[in-house]
């Protein structure tokens, strides 16, 4: 099965797993699945992320993300968006960095120097593709 965008599963899958109450969420690994999980678990919106080594019979390595959630089993992340799409992608420069509800999010770019969150981006004076945006 080939999939056109892996990054968009990748959130999905986060978002599902969240909304079942799973305590883990494993999907196929890709280096923008991997930078986004590094970013989640920076910001404090996942528990833990590992990188599997490919198993017999499964093509590639996997990555296992640990989900997070607060009081009365209240997931952490409340909102889990793919903003540049295969179709429709979305470049900003570092004075349009958009703004997650009103800062309290995070909006995930990937630059020219790596993926990273849009604060780091901005304080760097570099823009880039508007990933995803977490809040």
């Amino acid at each position: 099965m080939s999939l056109t965008d892996p990054t968009a599963d990748f959130l999905t899958r986060i978002r599902n797993g969240l909304q079942a109450q799973h305590d883990a969420i494993e999907a196929p690994a890709s280096s923008l699945a991997k930078e986004v999980a590094r970013i989640l678990k920076e910001q404090g919106y996942i528990e833990s992320f590992e990188v599997r080594p490919p198993e017999p019979r499964r093509a590639g390595e996997r990555v296992r993300v640990g989900l997070r959630y607060g009081d009365d089993r209240k997931p952490v992340i409340s909102g889990l968006r793919r903003v540049s799409r295969p179709g429709r992608r979305t470049y900003v420069d570092a004075r349009h960095i958009p703004k997650v509800q009103g800062g309290m999010g995070t909006t995930i770019i990937s630059t020219s120097q790596g993926v990273m969150t849009g604060h780091d981006a901005r304080r760097k004076g570099i823009g880039g593709e508007v990933v995803a945006e977490v809040w």
